[in-house]
């Protein structure tokens, strides 16, 4: 099996492939991270053939690893790198005890944190990876990472999964082509290509940062913005965590913590620029 060892933040993987040829993408996009610490890999994700003839004859790609969902369909072998990305996701979505997970976006400047959250479509992961570029520091566009007791972010600034429309937005940013991915088309996710964080935000992944705004944004609508109370934000916050539940008592203590002392907003936008604009201006009240 060909194997690629990294670290994101607080998270070893060890990653294996039954091919090459998607470990040979995940190295090359990955380039630059650090091995895990002590070479001691935390999660182990690896996709491998659903039967053993698939692995040639029409190859059929299966997710696996320390944590697994025994429904999942596979894939075609010309996905392999989304497959390998969706088996890193499932091991902390599944797996993580440390840290209180958020199914959502976060961007750091000046030590202090912005979480972008909602739904599918709302534009999250684009705004994240969009303000990336212009001037924050991402720390993750798919899941963040609250540490228990003091409350602070833990950059988890894993390769950014970009979706049709929001690949060509990207690429007129990013000068630097080596940092994309292959683009995957036809995925079940539509067409897709993966974006390494800027150099800074690896370089910076051990620096946590202290929570000052939720937003929860929608994409496509006119200009607008609404707050929400306390027990709203702590509401949908936990429905947007795989593993609140799981935490207990340190689980609710850190999202109360969270909900009672950082104001949450709902806004729409238009466009990404539109986006970008409102959250400036979120963070020029807030000072940062």
């Amino acid at each position: 099996m060909y194997r690629l060892d990294l670290r994101v933040g607080p998270v070893g993987y060890r990653v294996g492939s039954a091919w090459r040829r998607p470990i040979d993408a995940l190295r090359r996009l990955y380039a630059g991270y650090p091995a895990p610490d002590e070479g001691l890999a935390t999660l182990t994700a690896r996709i491998e053939p659903e039967k053993p003839w698939r692995r040639h004859l029409r190859p059929q790609v299966a997710i696996r690893g320390d944590f697994e969902l025994p429904d999942a369909v596979p894939m075609t072998l010309d996905h392999g790198l989304l497959a390998i990305e969706m088996a890193m996701n499932l091991q902390i979505a599944l797996g993580e005890r440390r840290h209180l997970l958020l199914h959502a976006g976060a961007v750091e400047r000046n030590g202090r944190v912005i979480i972008l959250t909602g739904e599918s479509g709302s534009g999250k992961s684009t705004l994240s990876a969009l303000l990336g570029e212009h001037g924050w520091r991402l720390l993750s566009d798919e899941f963040v990472l609250i540490e228990p007791g003091t409350g602070l972010v833990r950059a988890f600034p894993r390769a950014i999964s970009l979706k049709n429309a929001a690949i060509a937005e990207l690429e007129r940013v990013v000068a630097d082509r080596d940092r994309f991915g292959p683009l995957l088309r036809a995925t079940p996710k539509g067409d897709l290509r993966h974006l390494r964080p800027a150099p800074d935000a690896i370089a910076r992944m051990d620096e946590r940062a202290m929570p000052a705004l939720v937003l929860f944004p929608t994409f496509g609508h006119a200009s607008q913005a609404e707050g929400m109370g306390q027990a709203e934000l702590f509401a949908l916050l936990t429905q947007g965590s795989t593993n609140y539940a799981a935490l207990g008592e340190r689980g609710f203590e850190t999202m109360a913590r969270l909900a009672t002392t950082v104001p949450g907003v709902r806004f729409a936008y238009p466009d990404s620029a539109g986006g970008m604009a409102i959250v400036e201006q979120f963070a020029a009240e807030l000072g940062i």
